[in-house]
């Protein structure tokens, strides 16, 4: 440990992405070793279903890399691109009418890129509230002027929401990138990858929890799989892999772990979300399929990265007091 920690900053960040990669390769050689023996059709289903996952994994691991290794312009570029693609998909899957149009555009062509130039920019106070505080207030005007009274607030509420999701929540992942703590500057990829794991873990956990335990559903016109006891685990989960993850981050073991407690329990409450807007849409899967907006369901997969990095953002900066 203490070798590691003598490394410079860059070296410590290099050793990371060739272990990340490395396991991913290991993984793939050997889900391409079990693929060549024969299965029934429901190990088929599950098998499919984790090669998609990993596919993910290696895209989401690949942009990671890319967004390090380019500096602070191109990966807050391809966070924004991100951000774009899933405010489409959200959009899409909401009702909206001819007098929303001034707000779409503002929430695609002035929101969207205000909001990541303030990131690139570390202009961390005026990007911590110019959605919430001015553009809430603006989208509800904008919309106004499009002279069209009906489901005014549903459909203005709907805009506001999805701009907080895709917009507000994504653009924190740059954000932490370029978060440049007392004593700990550059390390913002360790934080991103922190923040990840922390949250995959609680995910996974949650899933299969909901699976092995008696299920009592909280919500059941929602999810069937979500119960308390299932959330629960997942959030000992997701603390458990903060505290094991602490020596690569500036937090100490019981700061480490409050956190990852914080964010975990933040990722599966943004996924149970998601899964309520699905039923709203009338959309119950988009896995294995191209969604109606032609995206392999971007939302389901950055849904509790949304919804953790912002809470895990601010409660790093109010830690550390910057």
């Amino acid at each position: 440990m203490d070798s590691l920690r003598s490394l410079a900053v860059e070296q410590q960040v290099a050793l990371l992405f060739v272990t990340l990669f490395g396991l991913l390769t290991l993984t793939t050689l050997l889900a391409l070793g079990r693929s060549l023996r024969e299965r029934e059709a429901a190990q088929q289903v599950r098998y499919e279903r984790f090669r998609r996952d990993l596919r993910a994994v290696w895209t989401g691991a690949a942009l990671f890399w890319i967004a390090w290794a380019s500096g602070a312009l191109v990966s807050t570029l391809l966070f924004g691109v991100l951000s774009f693609l899933a405010l489409r998909e959200f959009v899409t899957l909401t009702h909206t009418r001819r007098g929303d149009h001034r707000s779409l555009l503002l929430a695609f062509f002035v929101v969207l890129p205000v909001q990541y130039v303030l990131a690139a920019t570390r202009l961390f106070n005026v990007f911590t509230v110019f959605i919430p505080v001015y553009v809430f207030l603006a989208i509800p005007v904008v919309s106004a002027f499009g002279n069209d009274p009906n489901r005014f607030l549903e459909r203005t509420a709907k805009i506001q929401w999805g701009i907080m999701v895709c917009v507000y929540g994504m653009s924190h992942a740059p954000a932490l990138l370029l978060l440049d703590l007392p004593g700990h500057a550059g390390r913002g990829a360790f934080l991103v990858l922190y923040l990840v794991l922390v949250v995959a873990a609680a995910q996974l956990a949650q899933e299969a929890a909901s699976r092995r335990l008696r299920r009592r559903p909280v919500a059941r016109a929602i999810s069937r799989s979500f119960s308390w006891r299932a959330w629960g685990v997942g959030l000992a989960a997701g603390a458990a892999a903060g505290a094991a993850l602490y020596w690569s981050t500036p937090f100490d073991p019981a700061t480490a772990l409050a956190l990852g407690l914080v964010a975990g329990g933040a990722g599966t409450l943004g996924e149970f979300v998601m899964k309520a807007l699905k039923r709203d849409a009338g959309v119950r899967s988009w896995s294995g399929k191209p969604s109606v907006t032609g995206a392999v369901g971007l939302l389901d997969r950055t849904a509790p990265l949304c919804f953790a990095a912002p809470v895990f953002f601010h409660s790093v900066r109010w830690h550390f007091g910057v």
